[in-house]
């Protein structure tokens, strides 16, 4: 069997290393091999389910809990278990227990507990939730990685192709580039920035709830964090707001002082292709299959979505409907 797919972000790619398990030929088109165009370059590369039940339906929880293990396993030692942790100022104590009553699998911890899971930010909070079973990626390392894997593995890449002919199945992981094209997609605008600071040393992703933006910050090693993500309903990929940069730089500050002295090395934008329901979606005709529909859940849902989409690939070859 010979499947083209077409998009080499993480679902693309998820896609080409669970095709290539299988014994499949593959070939991966992308027309920006250095992932500019990919939304999956900006993201915060957190593998946390239970927290993202917080807003998202149950089958982001089910379907993303094995995602951690997935990741482990296609690229070992890249992937750090050290859970999350979320907080709140005392103002937004409230806040906090709601989101406690929308989640499971978390520990409430108090001042103390915090101070010893992150010193630095001893004596800024009251208490906490930490959810031990979460973990975080480099998305940028590992979708460079897991290229190069899949390029080691005898994955051929080339540039973007009008040319279908030769295969017996046709994979359109295209993202956000279908949101024209394809029935009930939207885009859904996220913006984050790179910050760089020696004052502050963070060990696992730290979730600051926030009246306006939920903050997240995601330690990249070496004094750099993620900071993100706004949620815009737009497909407008144009730099970054005043208004954005200025909410998410006032939310950093609000989890720790130190980050106001910090360093702003990039400003990034990254449109997420989302259906209504805000789950991913497996759709084919004929010879044809397209995954999209991730949504903030790219790195956390990829994983399950490839798997599912290889099964279902290969029974339709198996009984010659892909022919």
């Amino acid at each position: 069997m010979r499947a083209l797919i077409k998009g080499a972000g993480v679902v693309g790619l998820a896609f080409a290393h669970e095709l290539t398990a299988r014994g499949v030929e593959v070939t991966v088109a992308e027309r920006q091999p250095d992932f500019g165009g990919a939304a999956s370059w900006f993201a915060g590369g957190m593998l946390a389910p239970w927290c993202e039940r917080e807003s998202a339906e149950e089958p982001v929880l089910t379907r993303g809990i094995a995602a951690i293990d997935w990741w482990d396993r296609a690229l070992p030692g890249e992937v750090s278990r050290n859970g999350t942790l979320v907080v709140a100022p005392p103002r937004d104590a409230g806040e906090l227990k709601r989101f406690a009553s929308r989640t499971s699998g978390f520990e409430w911890l108090d001042a103390e507990a915090v101070t010893a899971l992150e010193p630095a930010l001893a004596g800024r909070f009251r208490e906490a939730l930490f959810f031990p079973g979460e973990a975080h990626l480099d998305p940028r390392r590992a979708l460079s990685l897991l290229r190069q894997k899949l390029v080691e593995s005898g994955v051929a890449l080339i540039g973007e192709t009008d040319s279908d002919g030769g295969y017996d199945l046709i994979a359109d992981c295209r993202g956000a580039a279908r949101i024209s094209s394809t029935a009930g997609l939207r885009g859904v605008r996220g913006e984050m920035l790179y910050l760089q600071s020696d004052e502050v040393e963070l060990s696992r992703p730290v979730r600051l709830i926030h009246p306006r933006i939920p903050l997240y910050i995601v330690p990249r090693g070496n004094g750099l964090f993620m900071c993100g993500a706004t949620m815009i309903e737009s497909d407008d990929g144009g730099p970054i707001t005043v208004r954005s940069l200025m909410e998410l730089l006032n939310a950093a500050y609000a989890l720790h002082p130190a980050f106001g002295e910090a360093r702003l090395l990039e400003t990034g934008t990254g449109v997420r292709p989302a259906f209504a329901d805000n789950l991913p979606h497996i759709n084919r005709a004929g010879n044809t299959i397209a995954l999209n529909g991730l949504y903030r859940h790219g790195f956390l849902l990829s994983p399950a979505l490839a798997e599912e989409a290889a099964d279902l690939a290969l029974a339709w070859n198996l009984k010659g409907d892909a022919a």
